[in-house]
């Protein structure tokens, strides 16, 4: 049994790491910004921008696990993101430091490295980060330069990896980080098919998959966590088969120009009827994009072996309708035909 510090630990895929590490029998000192309870674990209230206070938290720890940060794809968010990212990265990873820890893992995301135009790629560790697409998105290139942050703390004593993970999908998003364009679809609120396609990976195997690189991975490396890659078109229909509600059949142009178009053509419809667009243009933009990716590198040198997409689809809409979140239509258990 090992002692795991775990920063961000009331987050998705924090807290699905904290039971994960916790179920292989770890002993787990979890924190977050404002702290909480996860099952039987109290998370300590720290600010990873304190490092003093992150140095206190990890005394004694055997390694530790950043998983902190903030989803959002708002524009006008660049300032907090970046505090949060790649400040805050900057700061726990002194902290830890500081305490003595040897090894740490780092969540980032797989946007920093596997978005493009071609339908036909799937990027791995070895593409070129997509600076001309992610420069728009705050969210994604505050957590390419935090990633830079963290590949820069390696030093002798100090080993740092990074774990990429796609979409996490997946029970227990209670912030909604993550499943929110599941919502969307089960309450019909997703007026037509975006032309690009998504990667996404079971959030319990993310975090299996954070453990194994702190066992396995090579230090100032970094490793792609995927389990499927759909076209947006295919994610629906499968979501479609197993829930019973319809999938939009309007398709999107594929010049994101036009889709954005048609996009804002929509939401003026919505507000003149006195409602709130449910899908924001930086989504619909972003869904243009096909963000598909290879996990052979976490599969050859970490042991990653994601689970079949359809159980997770079928967890991810379970758990939304038991937390009264979503509902099914009348008859339908959530149980693939």
């Amino acid at each position: 049994m090992s002692r795991f510090w775990v920063g961000g630990a009331t987050g998705f895929l924090g807290s699905a790491l904290v039971r994960h590490l916790r179920a292989a029998g770890h002993e787990v000192v979890a924190v977050s910004r404002s702290g909480g309870q996860v099952e039987d674990v109290t998370v300590q209230a720290v600010d990873v921008l304190d490092d003093a206070a992150v140095a206190k938290s990890a005394e004694g720890v055997e390694g530790a696990f950043l998983a902190t940060g903030k989803v959002t794809r708002a524009r006008d968010a660049a300032a907090e993101l970046h505090q949060a990212h790649v400040v805050g990265t900057r700061q726990a990873l002194a902290g830890l430091r500081q305490a003595g820890v040897r090894r740490v893992v780092v969540a980032s995301t797989s946007g920093t490295i596997a978005v493009g135009t071609d339908a036909d790629a799937i990027l791995d560790e070895r593409s070129k980060a997509p600076l001309e697409i992610i420069a728009a998105w705050p969210y994604y290139r505050s957590k390419l330069y935090a990633e830079r942050e963290a590949l820069a703390a390696n030093q002798p004593g100090f080993a740092v990896v990074i774990v990429n993970p796609s979409l996490l999908l997946g029970p227990g998003d209670l912030r909604e980080s993550s499943t929110t364009d599941v919502r969307l679809f089960l309450q019909r609120a997703i007026p037509a098919v975006p032309a690009g396609g998504l990667a996404f990976v079971d959030v319990r195997d993310a975090a299996a998959g954070m453990l194994a690189a702190f066992e396995r991975g090579r230090a100032g490396e970094r490793y792609l966590l995927n389990g499927k890659n759909l076209t947006v078109a295919a994610f629906f229909a499968r979501l479609e088969r197993l829930t019973g509600v319809s999938a939009p059949i309007l398709p999107m142009p594929r010049t994101r120009a036009l889709a954005l178009g048609m996009s804002r053509l929509f939401d003026r419809a919505v507000q003149a009827l006195g409602g709130t667009p449910p899908v924001d243009p930086v989504s619909v933009e972003m869904a243009q994009y096909y963000w598909y990716c290879s996990s052979e590198k976490a599969e050859r040198e970490l042991g990653f072996s994601p689970r079949d997409a359809g159980e997770t689809l079928r967890d991810t809409v379970m758990d939304l309708v038991e937390r009264g979140v979503a509902s099914l239509p009348e008859g339908r258990s959530g149980a693939a035909p």
